[in-house]
């Protein structure tokens, strides 16, 4: 599908939807599914079912698995849609995590240091997608041989199907910390694409700002409905965006942020 710009545009004359679907390909995404069927095993092995921790490390779990899957989705026609779902399933992971980790402090067992062997071992089972050349950007893929869900959950049997609690546990703990890592990359590839283009959605909004500025020749004129969406900036007047923050306390929230960044700082709230 293609949209073409006005004739007296200056900017690209066309805008397109950006490639989405292949959620399955992204590491983070398959990653995040093994968190998920570990998940639900462990839950069934070692939490009570009758227990609201169950159903919410579960949920958890899903969580991160399908908003990276949704996100990616709604790409094509939003980056910012595309940012905020992956920063849920950011969110959803940490969730969980702390799960794992308040699993293990309540019944006095262990957790594993980072620089452990056992750590280490498992962080070794997920390198083999990442001998290949950085490709960190918004599709962070694997290479062709790790598709196979079912040969990924073999190559982690030994840890996940471990008749230890703790073992288990930790595993998953490192999985999370992957996934996170991998789930970083992403947005910070998504911000700068957000930044220097946006998706459909943005670009269109992009195209009819630029429009009304195009053909405004008085200040005094009448605004119409699209003005009420987009404020000037409180600092040099300017019209704002849209923008979506990525860390601290309000991550994943949306602000208006000023068009003229970095050259203004102004902000206003959503």
């Amino acid at each position: 599908m293609e949209i073409h710009g006005s004739s007296e545009d200056p900017s690209p004359s066309h805008r397109r939807l950006r490639p989405s679907g292949g959620y399955r390909e992204l590491r983070s995404f398959q990653v995040a599914t093994l968190i998920y069927d570990g998940t639900a095993s462990f839950c069934e092995r070692f939490i009570d079912k009758r227990s609201r921790t169950h159903d919410q490390m579960v949920q958890a779990a899903r969580s991160g698995r399908q908003n990276i899957a949704e996100g990616n989705r709604a790409g094509a026609t939003s980056s910012k849609s595309e940012l905020h779902l992956t920063n849920v399933a950011r969110g959803s992971l940490d969730e969980l995590l702390l799960d794992y980790e308040d699993f293990l402090r309540q019944r006095k067992l262990p957790l594993w240091d980072k620089e452990s062997p056992q750590a280490g071992r498992v962080r070794r089972l997920g390198w083999v997608a990442h001998n290949q050349s950085d490709r960190s950007d918004r599709s962070d893929r694997s290479d062709q041989s790790d598709q196979s869900d079912l040969a990924r959950w073999q190559r982690y049997a030994p840890w996940l199907e471990h008749e230890d609690a703790a073992v288990v546990a930790n595993t998953l703990i490192c999985l999370i910390h992957q996934a996170n890592y991998l789930l970083d990359r992403q947005l910070v590839a998504l911000e700068r694409e957000f930044i220097e283009g946006g998706g459909y959605t943005e670009q269109l909004a992009a195209a009819r700002i630029a429009e009304r500025n195009h053909h405004r020749t008085d200040q005094s004129d009448a605004t119409d409905a699209t003005d009420s969406n987009f404020p000037k900036c409180p600092r040099c007047g300017k019209l704002m965006t849209l923008r979506t923050a990525r860390q601290g306390p309000h991550a994943g929230s949306q602000f208006w942020g000023c068009s003229d960044y970095p050259a203004c700082k102004g902000t206003a709230p959503a």
